[in-house]
């Protein structure tokens, strides 16, 4: 039943909506075990359903009892904030909508809302107080929707951005020419993030190839700005420090004119027009003699 103050009136709606939430935990996590929320996401067993809806009724009490029931940062929500968030990610993977997760989280608050109504009234709470206190309830269901929204789509958003780098590395590949000598053949746009990964990629395969040669073949690369140079210059510098030198080919001539408007020094960087030529280049740096085919004949 609700609790009064010593002076017989009712404690503050936030109070009320802290103690109901603590009063009747176990009621409401049953009930919340069976929603679809819970129930599609925990499918071990029922047990598993229950004691999750619990732990997010306790982090509700802990933010009404600070009275912060608006705040999605509220420091209640942390203990759960993991949870809501795989939790609106498995739904998200079902299939379902933003929208649609939205709808499932509002359908929490009435297994909620009968219970403290019914408090409410045998306690002859006056109107005002019972109304202060519905609302209360709303808007903590209200916050709780927000948290799971945004904690699914900061998983999302890592999701995607792990995808990428698989991408991205994926479209990177370094080929093995020769004992001595390997190639990263770049096809598309370079920004940062791939720059880096180009970078990582071939000094990885420098120490794993012992390769004293590496072939940067830009022939698929579409445009090169400052920036693109930068990391060139920088990869070349990278591989250079681990030994190995490094060759840039596939310099096309529009490519060409653009590093010469943007007043780039590539001086110290051995360019050769193709990748073939990189390769010759490689051998011969080696000291491996290339025969002409009719020379075998």
């Amino acid at each position: 039943m609700p609790e009064h103050a010593a002076d017989g009136t009712f404690v503050n709606p936030t109070g009320e909506v802290r103690d109901f939430l603590r009063r009747r935990r176990e009621q409401i996590a049953q009930r919340w075990a069976d929603e679809p929320l819970f129930r599609t996401v925990f499918t071990v067993s029922r047990d598993e359903a229950v004691e999750a809806a619990k732990a997010v009724v306790d982090a509700l009490a802990e933010v009404a009892d600070a009275a912060r029931v608006e705040d999605p940062d509220a420091a209640g929500f942390s203990s759960v904030r993991e949870q809501l968030g795989r939790m609106g990610t498995a739904r998200s993977r079902a299939g379902l909508s933003a929208g649609q997760i939205s709808s499932e989280l509002a359908s929490l608050r009435l297994p909620l809302e009968n219970p403290l109504l019914a408090d409410l009234q045998e306690a002859e709470a006056p109107e005002g107080h019972v109304r202060a206190c519905m609302t209360t309830l709303t808007v903590l269901i209200g916050t709780l929707r927000v948290v799971v929204m945004q904690t699914a789509l900061s998983e999302g958003q890592a999701l995607i951005d792990r995808q990428r780098l698989q991408l991205l590395e994926v479209a990177t590949p370094v080929i093995k020419l020769w004992d001595g000598i390997v190639a990263v053949p770049l096809i598309g746009t370079l920004d940062s993030a791939r720059s880096q990964v180009v970078m990582e990629t071939l000094l990885e395969a420098v120490v794993e190839q012992q390769a004293r040669y590496a072939i940067l073949d830009i022939t698929g690369v579409p445009t090169v700005d400052s920036l693109v140079a930068q990391h060139l210059m920088k990869t070349v510098a990278a591989a250079r420090l681990m030994g190995a030198e490094c060759i840039v080919s596939g310099i096309r001539p529009a490519i060409a004119q653009t590093i010469v408007h943007l007043g780039l020094d590539l001086g110290t960087v051995v360019t050769r027009a193709g990748l073939a030529d990189a390769l010759a280049y490689a051998l011969h740096k080696l000291g491996a003699g290339i025969v002409a085919d009719a020379d075998l004949r």
